[in-house]
């Protein structure tokens, strides 16, 4: 718990009212207790906010409450992200190697690292410190891993893969597996062999079940910084920039360069040997066909520059009525012609 100064002060903030009331939670004004600190970014959350039993707001620049204890801060949201490891630190790993672990004696584990249930390291892996593998991780010989980085149960990674530090990778995600190559030869599909690998910088986070393919011949690269959600599919030897945000059941083809902070809705696809250029946003459902410009904004399939896909939106939505006035005016014509 904290007093509502002491809060104010880790995320430098400035308190309006009394700093000695003790904040033991947070939560969101619908269900904030007595205790808790909730925030609010605009007048209608403040008022929700006030409404309910929290004990102190979180609140930008300028506002102000006659009923609760304000701490005012830049960013709300950004103060709500700073506060939140303080009420729900992550869990602590004890350092060491579970006995059912399977490692070969060519491996380096450092010793602050953990590795649990079930794993199996391969020849000359390397795991940094304070790294932790929670159990069923399988770690193909030859990778890297940094330190601080956290594989949660059953994450699979392919040889070779090298991962920075303070990586976080979740449950049922593949790091590595083949990229998909054939050639028709003779009246049969021939599996190009896929003996590339991939590279995640360091600050990365990869949602559930995605899948990032190695390089056909060099790397798959996923930038520093970028955070990919679950279900996505990144095929081989794609090239992400630094802090790209990849959403949901997002897939790309093979080779497409994304430069950095690009943004990306869910179940957008992007085609092969592409050029997104930086802070390009592809709004949700979007298939991406062509390349897009820095700070370019496409929506659609195909994608097009978001103002054209709304004007044809727009459109298509007075299509049935279009229809209708024109069948009225053939129909008019029809019976104007003298037989």
């Amino acid at each position: 718990m904290f007093t509502v100064t002491q809060l104010a002060e880790k995320i430098g903030g400035e308190v309006v009212g009394d700093g000695s009331i003790v904040i033991t939670g947070i939560a969101p004004a619908d269900g904030a207790r007595s205790g808790d600190l909730t925030f609010a970014e605009k007048d209608s959350y403040l008022a929700a906010a006030e409404a309910s039993e929290a004990s102190a707001i979180l609140v930008p620049a300028g506002f102000n409450s006659a009923t609760k204890v304000l701490i005012r801060v830049e960013n709300a949201r950004v103060a709500t992200a700073k506060v939140l490891p303080l009420f729900f630190p992550p869990e602590t790993q004890a350092a060491g190697i579970h006995p059912s672990a399977v490692i070969d004696a060519t491996a380096v584990i450092d010793a602050t690292a953990t590795v649990g249930p079930h794993c199996i390291i391969g020849a000359g892996v390397r795991v940094g410190q304070h790294s932790v593998l929670m159990g069923g991780n399988h770690i193909g010989r030859g990778s890297q891993i940094g330190d601080d980085v956290c594989l949660h149960p059953n994450v699979v990674i392919y040889e070779r893969t090298q991962i920075g530090n303070r990586v976080s990778i979740h449950s049922g995600t593949v790091i590595g597996s083949d990229g998909y190559g054939y050639v028709f030869d003779q009246g049969k599909h021939r599996k190009m062999l896929q003996v590339g690998y991939v590279i995640i910088h360091d600050d990365v986070e990869i949602g559930a079940n995605t899948a990032i393919d190695r390089g056909a011949l060099g790397p798959t690269i996923i930038g520093q910084g970028t955070k990919i959600d679950n279900l996505v599919h990144v095929a081989h030897n794609v090239v992400m920039g630094r802090h790209c945000l990849i959403m949901g059941q997002v897939g790309f083809a093979g080779s497409t360069k994304l430069s950095d902070y690009v943004v990306i809705a869910s179940q957008s696809g992007i085609a092969g040997h592409l050029k997104l250029g930086t802070q390009a946003t592809i709004g949700a459902k979007s298939g991406v066909m062509r390349d897009v410009a820095d700070g370019e904004t496409v929506l659609g399939y195909p994608a097009a520059p978001d103002k054209q896909a709304k004007r044809q939106w727009i459109a298509a939505a007075q299509l049935p009525d279009a229809l209708r006035r024109l069948k009225i005016l053939e129909k008019r014509v029809v019976e104007s012609i003298p037989l």
